[in-house]
């Protein structure tokens, strides 16, 4: 998906790049904000993409199968930056995609991407954990409401007695 254009990425053991940036982009703003507060201050920024909002085209498929056809558009905001240590002479490039239009949290995201390639063991603990459990809870919230609305068909049948005294007029 995404792919660093000047270096080759880290060797790690932890999740791949494209992972963790599928991560960051549903990452809430607040776990954002506080797993990178400490790595604010150290760090020069320079943008290569200032936060920008645009919309993309999201495409669907009838049955998940089908042609495709345009569902609508979604508002996204993009960002790319290189983030380095005070005296660093190389820094890797983060990017970032964001559902909306919330620029700090492109921001934040793309900032979080380029530490990470520095393999950064700390933020990966801090960060993308509870953003996993986050929306591991979120999935679970959405099962349970959907779950809430599910009708078993067969049962109906049988409490509205639809099928008693059918089989003997046969």
């Amino acid at each position: 998906m995404f792919h660093a254009f000047d270096s080759d990425g880290p060797r790690r053991s932890g999740c791949s790049r494209a992972e963790w940036i599928a991560l960051l982009a549903r990452a809430p703003l607040p776990l954002l904000e506080q797993a990178m507060r400490p790595h604010q201050d150290r760090r020069r920024t320079e943008w290569l993409r200032p936060p920008e909002t645009g919309l993309y085209m999201v495409q669907g498929r009838a049955g998940g199968t089908g042609q495709r056809f345009n569902l609508g558009e979604v508002t996204v905001t993009r960002c790319a930056l290189r983030s380095r240590m005070d005296g660093a002479h190389t820094a890797p490039v983060g990017v970032a995609y964001v559902l909306g239009r919330n620029h700090r949290q492109a921001e934040l995201a793309a900032m979080a991407d380029a530490l990470l390639q520095e393999q950064n063991a700390d933020l990966e603990q801090v960060l993308l954990v509870p953003v996993r459990e986050h929306l591991a809870q979120q999935q679970a919230q959405r099962r349970t409401r959907a779950q809430m609305t599910k009708v078993d068909f067969f049962t109906v049948a049988r409490e509205t007695g639809a099928g008693e005294g059918e089989e003997d007029e046969a």
